[in-house]
């Protein structure tokens, strides 16, 4: 597969999008008429966050050529976007969408809005592993890769920017923090800036350890992120409440505790159940709906980067 470096975009030709979702699931079918309205909250005049399957899908509305979308919503959900989209603006088209990272909560109505013509902005990383097939550790299975229309239509390796209306949007790689390939988007007009599952306020934070992804690189992204946001800036996260900085920055530094923690753990040998029974997550802001995952990626991510972290002295 060829790699691309970085491009500027250009604007998008704008297509409604609603024609194609509709010949896809059909608004009459019975999984459109079973899905839930979705939840949406306004930002600003320009800016929604909408809840598309249980993962945040952020709407600018800034340019009147058409929408630009932070991810595409969870698989099955495309019936929740049209109805979603509409809400913002009639007349909606979508002209870009960011993938915040590969994974299918964030990418599965990806088929969809580009099958109206919408331009998929991504890392590069992010268009390798959903045009590959990748073998999943926990799950012992490979995950075939995703049909090609889904897959990122442009990528970029460091940073980009682009006008939209009259907003200023910047984006850039955020690496190995969840995966590879995640990055930030930042509305600078709005100072609202989406970080995708780098940010997780109601979700376990997740470490795709098979793609390189760790604590520590977790930790860089997160300090990256407060350096580029300021007191009033809004962050989104891949799911669940729009945060503060303050709060963001709360999880930064539990997630620097836990680093500290686990490798500690990690040099005397533990493993993860004996990291669990050993309290390695006691006393955090948080509790753990699967600790012993976590622990495990954790642990597996501190050895592949076990040479940029606390010297062990014997």
């Amino acid at each position: 597969m060829d790699r691309r470096d970085f491009f500027k975009t250009a604007a998008a030709v704008a297509v409604p999008l609603w024609p194609a979702l509709s010949e896809v699931e059909g608004r009459s079918s019975p999984l459109a008429a079973q899905q839930p309205a979705a939840a949406s909250r306004r930002l600003t005049d320009t800016l929604t966050v909408v809840d598309v399957g249980g993962t945040n899908v952020l709407c600018s509305s800034a340019n009147s050529q058409g929408l630009v979308l932070i991810d595409s919503g969870a698989p099955k959900s495309g019936s929740q976007l049209t109805a979603a989209l509409q809400a913002v603006r009639k007349d909606a088209k979508v002209q870009v969408v960011f993938n915040t990272h590969y994974h299918a909560d964030q990418t599965g109505n990806n088929e969809l809005v580009a099958a109206t013509g919408a331009k998929i902005i991504a890392h590069e990383h992010t268009r390798q592993w959903m045009s590959t097939d990748y073998w999943v550790p926990a799950e012992n299975r490979y995950q075939k890769a995703r049909p090609k229309a889904a897959w990122p239509t442009d990528t970029f390796r460091v940073t980009g920017s682009l006008k939209s209306g009259a907003e200023q949007i910047d984006y850039g790689h955020l690496p190995l923090a969840h995966t590879d390939g995640d990055i930030y988007i930042f509305f600078r007009e709005a100072n609202v800036l989406a970080v995708g599952d780098v940010a997780s306020p109601l979700r376990d934070p997740s470490l795709d350890y098979f793609t390189g992804a760790w604590i520590g690189g977790r930790v860089d992204a997160m300090d990256m992120l407060l350096t580029l946001s300021n007191e009033a800036t809004r962050i989104i996260p891949a799911a669940g409440p729009t945060m503060t900085r303050a709060e963001f920055k709360a999880e930064r530094d539990m997630m620097e505790e836990v680093r500290s923690r686990v490798w500690a753990r990690t040099l005397k040998g533990d493993s993860p159940d004996e990291m669990v029974a050993g309290g390695v997550l006691n006393g955090l802001p948080r509790a753990w709906n699967d600790p012993r995952k976590f622990l495990y990626d954790a642990a597996q991510g501190m050895f592949a980067h076990h040479n940029k972290l606390d010297p062990s002295v014997i």
